[in-house]
């Protein structure tokens, strides 16, 4: 968007807002099945011209279909850790056959999503630094939250 030589006159912040805007306003009627009347008066309220509702409501009634299966495979809620394992993994030499010995953690969440069951599960490596960090993270969180439930 920001390459196009008939926006190039436009300052690229209010541009992104324009754009942000705009995906907001589709996304939501997408998820709230709003009809060409419900949109129509809605951007009406926010003052836009004839002309441009006819035309978003015509690109919107298009894209209709595709944005509803796309919105439901994303689901509503966020995924949910059932289990983690963790394996130490030692590597020896790097690919120029340099010796290395580092040692990392490969470590795998399992998830579900309450919306549709099971997904892949969440894999990543990290060293040992970066693994304390994320359990001191996680720890704080359980605080936080332990401390919400008390008041």
């Amino acid at each position: 968007i920001l390459d196009d030589p008939d926006l190039k006159d436009i300052d690229p912040t209010v541009l992104k807002h324009c754009h942000a805007a705009a995906a907001t306003c589709i996304l939501e009627a997408g998820k709230q099945k709003a009809d060409i009347s419900a949109i129509s008066t809605c951007l009406e309220d926010c003052k836009l011209d004839k002309e441009r509702i006819e035309l978003f409501c015509t690109e919107y009634q298009k894209n209709k279909d595709a944005l509803e299966i796309l919105l439901g495979s994303i689901g509503r809620s966020p995924l949910h850790i059932t289990d983690v394992s963790w394996r130490l993994e030692y590597q020896i030499k790097n690919n120029q056959l340099h010796k290395t010995y580092q040692p990392s953690y490969l470590v795998t969440l399992n998830v579900e999503n309450s919306d549709s069951g099971s997904h892949p599960d969440v894999s990543f490596s990290c060293t040992m630094e970066q693994l304390q960090d994320l359990v001191g993270k996680l720890k704080d969180a359980a605080k936080s939250l332990e401390r919400a439930t008390q008041m």
